[in-house]
């Protein structure tokens, strides 16, 4: 399941940083987990590093995005691919 941010976000960036996926990023109101990059940091970490680091608990999983850890790790190594075909000359 992907995370999401909720409107108790205090737009603090605390958690751009721990995304080794890029998914975090800043929105029009408060900062945003695209669903497409996020792994819940599995192959990466054991656990996700943004809940942790958010001090007002914002980050939540996102309902309506319930993924398998093996869909979740596919994503991981799809995410990983592209990023190696967009270094390449």
């Amino acid at each position: 399941m992907a995370l999401k941010i909720n409107e108790d976000c205090i737009n603090c960036a605390a958690c751009v940083e721990d995304c080794p996926n890029q998914a975090i990023s800043e929105g029009p109101d408060i900062y945003m987990i695209d669903p497409e990059r996020c792994t819940e940091c599995l192959g990466y970490h054991d656990e996700p590093q943004c809940i942790p680091s958010c001090g007002v608990d914002a980050i939540i999983p996102d309902p309506d995005r319930r993924e398998t850890r093996d869909e979740l790790l596919a994503k991981k190594e799809r995410i990983a691919s592209d990023v190696l075909m967009s270094a390449k000359p």
